[in-house]
């Protein structure tokens, strides 16, 4: 018992005071790799806008590692097939159980792969959508319709899902609005100004989210 709340212990001072986070790096086929200066550039911005810490350069994890639990947060985006073994669904369950954060942003064709390996991992669960007076859409800036537009997509609205814990939310599935293009350089995808604003804005806040609760 002595060694399991050494354990715990050393696992929540990570959350709470490493100001780090990291890309998932999954199997499947699919591009785990895409949208290069997204994080970099949603770093800078809360460094800037929110005044944390982060460090400037985003760390890579596979889900199945034990490095995983170094990180408050973890993204993960792509177009294609993403596949969670069983040592992957396993580490990602302790993971968020244990007080991590798992952001899964559709980059456009994620959708039909991603939805039965977030029910791998939580099978007693269901994605619910989250509703536009979650603080997460409330502060620092304030989102009054929920989760913004940032690309066209299939011209469907975008929503905001998650896996809530004891009202803890631990994975947040954003979907229809491609928020991580929006994090994006400038010339990659030509956003106005005011698209990219609002994609990182969005992004503080799930920041913020993460680092104060």
């Amino acid at each position: 018992m002595k060694r399991i709340c050494i354990v715990l212990i050393s696992f929540y001072s990570s959350i709470i005071f490493s100001q780090e986070i990291a890309l998932v790096k999954y199997s499947g086929g699919g591009d785990w790799y895409a949208n290069p200066t997204s994080l970099p550039n949603l770093i800078k911005y809360c460094n800037q806008n929110i005044y944390t810490k982060i460090k400037p350069k985003p760390a890579t994890v596979e889900p199945s590692s034990p490095d995983l639990f170094s990180y408050p947060f973890v993204h993960m985006t792509g177009h294609g097939n993403v596949v969670f073994n069983d040592a992957d669904v396993s580490n990602l369950r302790n993971y968020m159980t244990s007080g991590g954060f798992l952001h899964i942003d559709d980059n456009y064709g994620i959708d039909q792969y991603i939805r039965k390996e977030i029910k791998k991992i939580f099978p007693n669960t269901d994605l619910v959508e989250i509703p536009a007076n979650h603080q997460i859409f409330q502060k620092p800036y304030l989102f009054s319709n929920g989760l913004p537009k940032i690309h066209e997509h299939d011209g469907k609205r975008p929503q905001a899902f998650g896996i809530f814990i004891d009202n803890r939310l631990v994975l947040l599935y954003t979907y229809e609005t491609d928020l991580g293009d929006g994090w994006e350089d400038p010339e990659v995808n030509n956003d106005p100004i005011e698209v990219r604003e609002k994609a990182l804005k969005m992004g503080a806040n799930i920041v913020n989210y993460i680092f104060n609760n």
